[in-house]
């Protein structure tokens, strides 16, 4: 059974998921839409979804990390 090397995993995970909520919170926020307009609730919880889903999609394996990366 491998072992795997989960510090590099989580920060190269965290990396992806913490881009991935970024690009869903811009995606959110219109352009020209002045800031007391948008709902920010909506934004974060939408963002943070998206940034969970990330991290659960990033179990079945990273391209930042090239198969061998994660043996010991």
């Amino acid at each position: 059974m491998e072992k795997r090397d989960w510090k590099r995993w989580f920060c190269a995970a965290g990396i992806r998921a913490l881009k991935t909520v970024a690009q869903t919170a811009l995606g959110f926020i219109t352009v020209g839409m002045a800031m007391n307009e948008v709902d920010w609730k909506n934004v974060a919880s939408v963002a943070v979804v998206a940034g969970i889903y990330s991290l659960i999609t990033s179990l079945a394996g990273l391209p930042e990390l090239e198969e061998g990366d994660l043996d010991e």
